[in-house]
């Protein structure tokens, strides 16, 4: 990519879009510029660890680059960008990773018909696995857009959806990775109290999910398919999946996704007051 890029935060979700694209070699080292609030123990790590650029001035950092990342909590957004306002130009392109924060929001603080986009990242992005769902802004044209697409292409497999879509993506995909691990620790529980060690049961559970999600992406075929390809009729298979929906196994995780769909509309409602 053209350019250098701008970090606002140095998290986790910072660090692990930083990984994924210097890995990618979209940007070196030393075009990339990374801020934050107060923590100089974390700005000290990305300089030490990565060699990229450092700064605690605003001006700087939007004067040096054009592609710019914002990675902070939700609640820190609205001051965050009256400190940058000034420095915004409209040949930025701010891609914004805060949730339930909406493209308007942004757009109405900075002002300037500033292109913004709005991505839906995952956990997942720590091991270059994420799925991620980004939207454009009103003032948003398609090399911002192919911009962030490739940013989000460096941790994990991206899709672009309308904005009003991210309230949904965040309750399937941007919450998800919590409903995998929750089903993991009750697989391993299930398989001690059938007999197993922890350490075997545990094992045993993770490779199940891997190997199934794994099947589900590289064969091509619909889960529903694969589903009935391994319950035989009156088999063991059939025994338990007979069991999950009785017990609304289902329904409880389509409710999930909605109210964790819900939940990001009423943080979009309470962040824009």
């Amino acid at each position: 990519m053209e350019g250098r890029l701008g970090i606002i935060g140095a998290g986790s979700m910072a660090e692990a879009l930083l990984k994924g694209m210097l890995s990618c070699k979209l940007f070196s080292s030393g075009d990339v510029f990374v801020i934050n609030r107060k923590n100089d123990e974390r700005l000290n790590f990305f300089r030490e660890n990565y060699s990229v650029n450092t700064t605690r001035d605003y001006k700087e950092l939007l004067n040096e680059c054009r592609t710019i990342i914002i990675a902070v909590k939700p609640k820190d957004m609205g001051e965050l960008l009256s400190h940058i306002r000034e420095y915004v130009t409209r040949d930025h392109i701010i891609i914004s990773v805060a949730a339930g924060i909406d493209t308007g929001f942004i757009e109405n603080r900075l002002g300037k018909g500033v292109q913004v986009v709005r991505a839906m990242p995952n956990t997942s992005c720590q091991v270059k696995e994420s799925a991620t769902a980004i939207a454009r802004g009103r003032y948003t044209g398609d090399e911002a857009i192919k911009a962030a697409e490739e940013i989000f292409s460096s941790v994990g497999k991206v899709v672009i959806v309308e904005e009003q879509a991210l309230d949904a993506v965040t309750g399937l995909s941007g919450s998800g990775p919590a409903y995998v691990y929750l089903m993991l620790e009750a697989l391993t529980e299930a398989g001690i109290k059938a007999g197993l060690v922890r350490e075997i049961s545990e094992q045993l559970a993770i490779q199940t999910v891997f190997g199934a999600a794994k099947m589900a992406l590289e064969s091509g075929e619909a889960p529903v398919h694969l589903r009935r390809k391994v319950t035989s009729p009156g088999g063991t298979t059939m025994a338990g999946i007979n069991t999950l929906q009785q017990m609304g196994f289902t329904a409880s995780i389509m409710e999930a996704v909605r109210n964790a769909a819900e939940r990001s509309r009423q943080m979009m409602i309470e962040n824009s007051r």
